[in-house]
């Protein structure tokens, strides 16, 4: 008996215990619960709250104006035009037929088109983008509940077609597609912001809540060294060639000499820039054929040949080696040659431009003549070797940085595949082939002292107040010839203007230097020819150059007959205007 209540209590015992620990228990668990809630409600109330917003906010993007291109007069040649995008939110729409009928209306659009998308259960739809602000304007005056008209930025180019191939465009997405649009892409793009509307669960506007607004950030002004007024002239000059001379093409390059910057750069035919998915007449016929790629044609239509195409320079190339001539010390301006109008080289004949032959002539002379023979035994004296040395040192086998995307690089063959002949027609601009802007370049280092500079178009990024974000700098290359050689060049070349085959460049009250050249296209005998002639000024202290290059030009052929009078056409206009603005 004593037993049996000894172990009863004991199990009372037990049971209190237990109880008391599940009280103690679900105490603390309520105590915990509470500082919880306590926590969540007073503390973190603020990031929920946030949360729980953001489930019922509908976002509008803003799209950022983009940064201008300022040129060095400060013109805008690239500019934005405030446009407006319709769309509609189907749930806020309370008179659908009233809002089709409006929107018809405003926009032009067929009721059908309309309808499908303001009857589409979406969180919003968009009708149309780049509406005209006013249209845009009227919209929202009519108040049309569920229709939102947002304003939005698109690119404008003052000039249309004006340097095309150069500033390039931009693409629905407001982002470069082409030329110093895309280049310059990150100083140029902007930050979007975004248009935050509180909704319903539904996703209906709620009533008197308006509107949240995250301001877009502009995108920085770039400054580019293109002169407005040098361009229209040099685009004038390259269509009269273009269409007087029936060209496949007219493309003019002029550039600073000592720090590469360039003031124009035409590649005729252009295209407007407003609307350059419209093919202009040259390749709207091409476009209709069935087999045509429309893609294709367009990237043809949009290729600037001053970078993108290589071509043999022929007698200009004569520059290069008369430098590595009398830089190495193989030929003088003294030394005497006979030309009889051809040169055996191996089993070879290379036959001069005059047939008949130049006779008795010095260097100067022949360079005067742009005689072959002796531009090739210039070449021979060097050896393949040697003259593959100075072509690598002169820069002409890599590209030269321009910032526009899409440069080529030069042709030519590899050192141990120069032969006699090869070296013989490499010295007067055959067999290889480089583009416009390669051979610019470096004739610009053998007259300017030796100092290989980056042909650019950017100067500087700004913000719209001017205040300076990045001022660029470009490579230079110090000493790729003495300034002994370089003045010789100089001078000769000034002699071949004075006095020689490029006397159609002379301008006068200027002392002109420079070097024309007619080459043959491949294949040999095909009849087509590439037309140039490559000036600069003043001849004793060169500031400015000039490359004007026609190809297949109908008629007469020659580039002192015809591309030579370009270059002092453009010469007799800018170099009064450069004087003018002090130019350096």
């Amino acid at each position: 008996m004593t037993i049996k209540n000894s172990a009863g209590r004991r199990n009372m015992t037990m049971q209190k215990k237990k109880t008391f620990v599940l009280c103690t228990l679900s105490i603390l668990a309520l105590l915990a619960l509470s500082v919880r809630v306590g926590y969540l409600m007073i503390l973190r109330s603020a990031h929920y709250t946030e949360l729980a917003q953001l489930l019922h906010e509908r976002e509008r993007d803003i799209k950022a104006a983009r940064g201008r291109i300022i040129d060095s007069t400060g013109t805008v040649l690239a500019d934005n035009r405030t446009v407006c995008t319709i769309s509609v939110i189907h749930n806020q729409i309370k008179d659908p037929e009233k809002v089709i009928e409006a929107l018809c209306r405003e926009l032009d659009l067929s009721e059908e088109y309309v309808r499908k998308r303001v009857e589409k259960y979406s969180s919003r739809e968009r009708i149309k983008s780049n509406v005209d602000k006013e249209t845009g304007d009227r919209i929202r005056n009519l108040d049309l509940d569920g229709v939102k008209v947002d304003e939005d930025y698109k690119r404008y180019y003052p000039y249309g077609e004006l340097a095309s191939k150069v500033l390039g465009f931009t693409g629905a997405d407001n982002q470069g597609i082409i030329g110093l649009e895309v280049s310059y892409e990150e100083y140029l793009t902007g930050k979007k912001g975004q248009i935050l509307t509180l909704t319903d669960a539904k996703g209906i506007e709620l009533e008197g809540m308006g509107e949240r607004r995250q301001e877009p950030q502009a995108g920085r002004d770039l400054y580019v060294s293109l002169d407005i007024n040098i361009q229209k002239y040099a685009t004038q000059l390259a269509k009269q060639a273009y269409k007087t001379k029936q060209a496949a093409g007219v493309s003019i390059i002029v550039m600073n000499v000592n720090n590469g910057e360039i003031l124009a750069m035409t590649d005729v035919p252009e295209f407007d820039l407003n609307e350059p998915y419209v093919f202009i007449d040259e390749y709207s016929s091409l476009a209709e054929q069935p087999s045509a790629n429309t893609q294709d044609l367009l990237n043809q239509m949009w290729r600037n040949g001053c970078i993108n195409d290589t071509y043999e320079p022929g007698s200009t190339f004569k520059i290069i080696t008369a430098s590595a001539g009398l830089e190495s010390g193989v030929v003088t301006l003294e030394d005497n040659f006979s030309c009889s109008g051809s040169i055996l080289v191996d089993d070879r004949t290379i036959h001069c431009h005059k047939r008949l032959g130049h006779g008795a002539e010095d260097f100067v002379t022949a360079t005067m003549n742009s005689c072959n023979p002796v531009f090739i035994t210039v070449g021979l004296r060097l050896g393949s070797e040697r003259y593959y040395k100075y072509f690598t040192q002169f820069g002409l086998k890599e590209k030269t940085g321009i910032d526009l995307s899409g440069e080529a690089g030069t042709i030519v063959h590899k050192l141990e595949n120069i032969g006699n002949v090869e070296l013989a027609t490499m010295s007067f601009g055959q067999s290889f082939q480089i583009t416009p802007i390669r051979l610019m370049t470096t004739v610009a280092a053998l007259i300017n002292g030796g100092t290989l500079v980056t042909p650019h178009f950017g100067v500087k990024a700004a913000n719209e107040d001017e205040s300076i974000v990045e001022r660029f700098e470009y490579p230079v290359k110090e000493g790729i010839i003495s300034e002994a050689t370089s003045e010789k060049l100089r001078y000769i070349l000034e002699q071949v203007v004075e006095n020689g085959g490029g006397k159609n460049g002379y301008v006068e009250g200027f002392r002109v230097g420079g070097k024309t050249a007619t080459s043959q296209t491949l294949p040999r005998g095909s009849g087509r020819y590439i037309a140039s002639f490559l000036g600069f000024a003043p001849a004793n202290d060169p500031k400015v150059m000039a490359l004007a290059i026609i190809d297949t030009p109908q008629g007469v052929y020659y580039g002192g007959q015809i591309a030579a009078p370009i270059v002092r056409q453009l010469f007799e206009n800018i170099l009064p205007y450069l004087e003018e603005m002090d130019y350096n």
